[in-house]
């Protein structure tokens, strides 16, 4: 019992450190809609200015001068962030501040390195609270005693903050109806500069007092990144008090769910979460989303078919990929084939998106489960490629369909994390379970037939592959299907006047993706010849999003030009410098900034009225209506 108690302490103390960031999440997210995803990297530099700084200031109180001290500092930085980078794009689409603060992640993960070194920095003991007392005949650290105070402390502030000033009036009137507030004169610009600054103090808070406590390294962003959205959505956005709820349920979870359940431990938090969103859509203390700026999925244009010129230039491509071969060695192959499979996967992620509406950050459980649909058949039946090609797949549309189910229910932020959750659950389950799927040990052997064993065939197979898919999710666009689910997009309520059911059609269309996405997955198992856990993992769902999004979400070609680039910036970054995250991150900033619409998205906007212009014609193709 007493060994209980003190693990519940020990909770308590992580629930002060998660409610900081989440609750600095939850303001940004409330007001300024912002999907920031840089939230953990102003966490970790909130550590590592922290860590500078109290080994710099000398005396008993400069250690406790650096934590807000280091807060500040951050948050300067953060106010920079939004006025130069994040105000520039507040008319683009929401998902777009989504691939500003990823590059912004990139590029933090490699600066700390090259400030502060690859190793991992020990930061020092607290002044005064040192050791430790003694509870019920168990040591418990004094430092951490000071962290369960500093949360209710925290609390009772933003409470003061938001509730006795003006200020705190005016955000809280703007996280329940921001027009309304822009029509009554109040400065919108100054207004998300000063809570976007706050919610990166609370943040970097929250990373300085980390240091006493554990290491200071430079992938601390992506530990805390994911909780922290966990808890905004699980509290309510844009509710601070939901936050702190959330916050004492999550690490008490992780402090007593090794305990009582180490088989699932992994993935409680997220079955929670699950729970919660389909019990409660808007979290535990939260309300229906306000009016966004942009509907994710809502286009600048209506979209076009293919024009003449347009198909030229599609034949034209495809030539020249069958024509590769004939000029690249097996490692262009190779790679040009991977580009090819993320082609697949970034176009089905954009049927869900950029057609259906439906956010999702957790596409990579589809690839996955086709990736591991065709290496378990071969583990266990040791089924030919042939068959793996077409049976391996049903494993994501099962998954699919079961997810989207649920997944369907709900709309924006919330969806997208029940996405999240339903992932992280698959992905636990292949981590965890060795005897069939083989753990983080993964599955080995999963080689194509001899007859495609030869790269320039396997190459000429995927590319084929890739084609038909590409056409049938074209094809999906612009039939019948495709305008009723973009209808159920633009607008639900006259979709269902008119007898629409959207549930049915999104699930439909949900379905449809994960069944192409695990398509993709299936090629990849066969090109790598293995498959292990990262398939599924986040940082795969995020590629995804950024693909998408780079090549522009309100195009039909976006997402295949966007996974190209993106990919194939990758692959070749990774392979000539160790700073490639600081300059991919960079180029996905200035792409950001400089083509809001995506790639695909400025072509067509700004570069093809000029040629059409210029030809002294401009091709008719056949036009649609609202996309």
């Amino acid at each position: 019992m007493d060994f209980l108690f003190v693990q519940f302490l020990n909770g308590l103390a992580s629930a002060s450190a998660l409610f900081l960031v989440a609750s600095g999440l939850s303001i940004i997210f409330g007001v300024t809609r912002i999907v920031n995803f840089a939230h953990g990297a102003f966490y970790m530099l909130g550590a590592y200015v922290a860590y500078t700084l109290t080994t710099t200031l000398t005396g008993p109180l400069g250690f406790w001068v650096a934590l807000p001290l280091a807060a500040v500092i951050v948050a300067a930085l953060g106010a920079l962030v939004e006025m130069t980078l994040l105000r520039r794009i507040y008319e683009a689409p929401e998902l777009f501040q989504l691939l500003a603060t990823f590059g912004l992640t990139l590029m933090v993960e490699d600066l700390v390195v090259l400030i502060w070194g690859p190793e991992d920095l020990l930061g020092p003991r607290a002044p005064g609270l040192e050791g430790a007392v003694n509870i019920f005949g168990q040591l418990f650290p004094a430092y951490d005693l000071m962290l369960i105070a500093l949360g209710p402390i925290v609390l009772a502030g933003l409470w003061l903050l938001f509730h006795k000033t003006r200020w705190g009036v005016l955000v809280r009137a703007a996280t329940q109806d921001r027009t309304m507030v822009a029509a009554l004169g109040v400065n919108q610009a100054w207004l998300f500069t000063s809570v976007f600054t706050l919610g990166i103090f609370l943040a970097a808070l929250g990373g300085a007092v980390q240091i006493p406590r554990e290491a200071v390294h430079h992938m601390m962003d992506l530990q805390i990144i994911v909780e922290a959205f966990v808890i905004v959505v699980i509290g309510g956005l844009g509710n601070v008090f939901g936050a702190f709820l959330a916050a004492f349920i999550i690490a008490e979870l992780n402090a007593f769910g090794i305990l009582l359940f180490p088989k699932i431990s992994l993935v409680l938090v997220f079955l929670v979460m699950a729970v919660v969103l389909v019990v409660r859509p808007w979290g535990l203390l939260g309300k229906p989303e306000g009016a966004a700026r942009a509907a994710v999925g809502t286009a600048l244009q209506p979209w076009k078919r293919l024009g003449a010129r347009g198909r030229n230039l599609s034949l034209g491509l495809l030539l020249v990929l069958a024509l590769l071969p004939v000029f690249a060695g097996n490692y262009l192959l190779a790679v040009s084939t991977e580009i090819l499979i993320f082609v697949l996967f970034a176009a089905s992620l954009h049927l869900m998106m950029g057609v259906g509406g439906m956010v999702s950050f957790g596409h990579a459980a589809y690839f996955g489960l086709g990736a591991y649909g065709a290496a378990l058949l071969v583990r266990f039946t040791g089924a030919p490629m042939e068959v793996g090609l077409w049976a391996g797949p049903l494993l994501a549309v099962a998954g699919a369909a079961l997810f989207g189910w649920f997944c369907v229910r709900l709309s924006g932020v919330y969806l997208a994390m029940l996405t999240l959750a339903f992932a992280q659950i698959v992905w636990s389950i292949v981590f965890q379970w060795y005897e069939v799927t083989g753990g983080d040990n993964g599955i080995l052997g999963i080689w194509p037939s001899s007859w495609a064993s030869d790269p320039m065939v396997f190459y000429y197979l995927t590319l084929g592959i890739v084609t038909l898919g590409i056409l049938a999710i074209r094809r999906i666009v612009f039939a019948p299907f495709g305008y009723a689910v973009r209808g159920c997009r633009d607008s639900v309520l006259r979709a269902e006047s008119i007898g629409m059911n959207r549930m049915s059609l999104q699930w439909l269309c949900f379905t449809l993706a994960g069944s192409f996405a695990g398509f993709a997955g299936v090629l990849y198992a066969y090109l790598k010849g293995s498959v292990f856990p990262d398939v599924l993992a986040i940082p795969t769902s995020v590629d995804g999003l950024v693909m998408v999004l780079l090549g522009g979400i309100q195009t039909v070609a976006g997402p295949v030009v966007g996974a190209a680039v993106y990919e194939a910036l990758s692959i070749y970054m990774t392979s000539e410098t160790d700073l490639w995250k600081l300059i991919l991150g960079g180029l996905i900033v200035v792409l950001v900034v400089a083509f809001p619409e995506g790639i695909v998205g400025f072509w067509q906007r700004r570069v093809q009225p000029l040629l059409s212009d210029r030809d002294g014609r401009d091709e008719e193709p056949a036009r649609e209506g609202t996309a």
